[in-house]
């Protein structure tokens, strides 16, 4: 089955910044989060998936089509939910609906209407008087009513409180059963990711440093604590972004297996969040 996404060898520089060579790839029925520090190269990524900036090199094929020859087309099938949005702030929810649907031709009016219920927004209200995570469930609300088959996400729960959050969490849980669409969540919250994401892609300074399934990034990677005697010249060659305090050491390793077979239970070694896997990757890039 042809890929939903997939960017192959793109790059694109710009003055003090270049993204370099990227490569990812997801399948239909599966939510991929897109994980890296301020700075990293995350909404450059989205902009040239959406064709809002050019690559200077590579490929991006969404829906099995190049996404500036096939733009159109590909965009009336994307749904697109940003941090902050877009809409006109004195407009109802129903009235903004109006001017948007008329760049959609395959927008549903019922769907618009069930997902109100279901979101519990109301359709009467001002947009200016929404909370934050209304106005996100009125922008998922809006790409859902056009029946997108992909969700391009840019930081959807960045200032939204903890039960806000995870209601909205819910429902991409809930969206992603139809095994038509896909889902692309790019965060820095990465305990969002712990909850929903099936594969992580994680991108440093422009490079994209891992991707793979969460379960396997989850079982392969350890963290290890233990004092200073273990941090030996030998031993920091298979440590990732080691953190040194006054009683001792804490660091990523790749494999966890191997590490625990090495170090015969001398060490403690446990399994790492996602954030862990950012964090020390991170670290160790800002050291090389």
């Amino acid at each position: 089955m042809t890929p939903i996404l997939e960017i192959s060898n793109v790059s694109k520089a710009w003055k003090g910044f270049t993204l370099n060579q990227i490569n990812l790839s997801l399948e239909r029925g599966y939510i991929m989060g897109f994980i890296g520090p301020n700075g990293a190269g995350k909404s450059t990524t989205i902009k040239l998936m959406m064709n809002l900036i050019r690559k200077d090199s590579g490929s991006i094929k969404i829906f099995g089509l190049d996404n500036s020859k096939h733009e159109l087309d590909i965009k009336n099938r994307i749904g697109f939910v940003l941090d902050e949005n877009h809409f006109y702030e004195e407009l109802t929810l129903l009235e903004m609906k109006k001017i948007i649907m008329p760049f959609y031709r395959n927008w549903d009016n019922q769907a618009f209407g069930r997902y109100l219920k279901e979101f519990d927004l109301p359709g009467k209200k001002k947009i200016k008087d929404l909370s934050k995570g209304m106005k996100m469930k009125f922008s998922l609300a809006i790409a859902l009513s056009h029946h997108a088959e992909l969700l391009v996400m840019d930081e959807p729960t960045s200032g939204l409180d903890p039960v806000a959050r995870s209601e909205f969490l819910d429902i991409l849980s809930t969206i992603i059963q139809d095994e038509n669409k896909g889902v692309f969540f790019s965060t820095h919250i990465t305990s969002d990711l712990d909850k929903i994401a099936d594969y992580i892609a994680f991108i440093d300074q422009g490079e994209l440093i891992l991707s793979a399934s969460k379960d396997q990034l989850m079982d392969y990677y350890g963290v290890i604590k233990a004092s200073k005697e273990f941090l030996t010249p030998e031993n920091r060659k298979h440590f990732i972004g080691i953190h040194e305090n006054q009683f001792g050491f804490d660091a990523l390793v790749e494999d966890r297996k191997q590490a625990i077979r090495q170090f015969q239970g001398k060490l403690q070694i446990e399994k790492p969040t996602l954030e862990d896997i950012l964090i020390y990757y991170t670290r160790r890039n800002r050291h090389a």
